[in-house]
């Protein structure tokens, strides 16, 4: 591992400049990074790279479902829960037993547990791979909730049944009452566990002397636990992370300070953005080896396998797409639902967002090289490479024609019906009058006497009487930055004049301008 250290610092560097590239042609990046993961694999000279599987599970998996589970909202998450649901569980379960009879019918050798050990694995779409996509182009804040929600849970539902199948091929049986309390306590017990280890962080949080550091550490480590502690006592680590993570992401503002929360989202930010490229150039690199491996299948025949078994999966997923919609036309005779009427674009645009990623490669190569009895896994090569052609094909395919069937659907928003910039005003402007109210009820005295909270009212007054004229525009925002940036040059003018002056003290004001201009992202 060491004499490969100049190879990975050299592997991050190159993902930096392609995701860069990636944004510059707007092209989501895990697209251009399994290609060249694909590339350098193949380049002369470049080492052999054999990926352990814990490192992808342990790893990978569990800060990246934490961040998801922190970025996501469990308002929208609860109401579009019934949907979500049926993606998550209803429709992976159906895509897996479409493989399996598929793959038992079409791929010599393949057993029917064989079927589902794949089925479960390639059931997944992974939503880094969507959410990269989806930054370049404008789609209703529904569908993107749907697919956020759906990717959480879908890692979960998909894991069990490839463990499941697993134990159906390695053992030869499946008995179906120990199957059923396996399942049971693998949900519960992941959700549980997931829940109680983070009210135990919540209180360390909470109740401990900690900083901002420490916030930041304690962060980073839940997950681990979360998943570690699950997997030990053979429950889903991948349910227990999502579940924990959305309890302390639900509950941050009682136990971060602001300064916790600020710092926490740019290491977090930071760390998900360099897992993220290194497992996608890891998919790629791991393709010599899977070749190598295939043994008497020849490689056209292969991919046609592959390409087959890709066919099922998006034609599948259309398919339940638009049969959610007859599940919701059926069902708003019955019950309240949120939207009564998604339409035929919608349905599409989710069905074609199935791009696969790294929780179907961590599981392939997770498969063991041996049976119990010293016996070859049967067809192990051959399932890693239907992975990877899935995957490949998937993040070729669909994600470079996703933004362009976005653009050419043209959806409309369903349910927000008051424009984004209406809502920032208002909310503004209702936080102006209880800022003004509670000095003026509470502080009556403090308010005459100081400058500064006279200041201070004076501000939300003019605030709530401009309205929608006060709101800041993209050429006034342009101003300020450039106000900002005078101000900033000043300081670093003065801090190299006056030898004498603590320089600590300029970098102080430095790191106030650079939060003012944060700020202005925000308005």
């Amino acid at each position: 591992m060491l004499q490969n250290f100049s190879f990975f610092l050299g592997l991050v560097f190159a993902i930096v400049l392609l995701i860069m590239l990636a944004n510059k042609i707007k092209v989501a990046y895990p697209v251009l990074l399994v290609i060249a993961g694909l590339a350098i694999g193949f380049i002369p000279g470049v080492p052999h790279l054999h990926i352990a599987p814990e490192l992808i599970f342990v790893i990978f998996l569990p800060p990246l479902l934490y961040e998801a589970a922190w970025l996501i909202s469990w308002k929208e998450l609860w109401r579009w829960r019934r949907i979500i649901g049926s993606f998550a569980f209803v429709v992976v379960f159906l895509t897996a037993l479409s493989v399996a009879f598929v793959a038992n019918y079409f791929i010599p050798g393949f057993s029917l547990a064989l079927g589902f050990l794949l089925g479960g694995i390639v059931s997944p779409p992974d939503a880094v791979s969507a959410g990269a996509i989806l930054k370049f182009v404008k789609v209703p804040r529904t569908l993107t909730s749907i697919l956020e929600g759906e990717s959480l849970l879908n890692d979960a539902s998909s894991l069990i049944i490839f463990r499941f199948a697993l134990i159906a091929v390695a053992t030869g049986q499946f008995i179906w009452l120990d199957a059923t309390l396996n399942f049971a306590w693998m949900i519960a017990g992941g959700i549980g566990i997931g829940l109680l280890i983070g009210l135990v962080f919540k209180k360390c949080h909470k109740y401990l002397p900690t900083d901002a550091n420490m916030d930041i550490v304690l962060s980073i480590i839940a997950p681990y636990f979360m998943y570690l502690v699950a997997e030990e006592v053979h429950s889903s680590g991948v349910l227990s992370v999502v579940c924990g993570g959305l309890f302390l992401s639900h509950h941050r503002h009682s136990f971060l300070s602001s300064t916790s929360r600020i710092r926490g989202f740019n290491v977090w930010e930071s760390l998900s953005f360099v897992l993220n490229g290194l497992v996608f150039v890891l998919i790629g690199l791991a393709l010599p080896e899977i070749v190598d491996g295939l043994g008497g299948v020849g490689v056209s025949e292969a991919i046609g396998y592959g390409l087959l078994v890709t066919a099922v999966l998006i034609v599948g997923r259309i398919l339940a797409a638009y049969g959610a919609v007859l599940a919701t036309y059926i069902a708003r005779h019955f019950i309240t639902v949120a939207d009564a009427s998604p339409g035929y674009k919608g349905p599409l645009l989710l069905g074609w967002s199935g791009m696969r990623g790294v929780v179907s490669l961590a599981a392939a190569l997770s498969i063991p090289v041996t049976l119990e009895d010293g016996s070859a896994f049967p067809q192990r090569n051959l399932i890693l490479f239907i992975t990877f052609v899935v995957i490949f094909t998937t993040l070729i395919v669909q994600g470079l024609t996703l933004p362009v069937l976005i653009r050419k659907l043209n959806l409309k928003p369903t349910i927000e019906k008051v424009p984004e910039e209406t809502l920032h005003s208002e909310i503004n402007l209702q936080l102006a009058e209880i800022g003004l109210k509670n000095l003026r009820e509470k502080y009556t005295q403090e308010l005459e006497q100081s400058p500064l909270l006279r200041q201070m009212a004076d501000k939300w007054e003019a605030g709530i009487h401009l309205g929608e004229e006060g709101r800041m525009t993209p050429e006034i925002k342009g101003i300020y930055v450039q106000i900002l940036d005078e101000q900033r040059k000043w300081l670093i003018a003065e801090n190299k004049s006056q030898q004498l002056l603590d320089e600590a003290i300029i970098r102080k004001h430095l790191h106030r301008i650079d939060m003012e201009e944060e700020r202005l992202k925000l308005l």
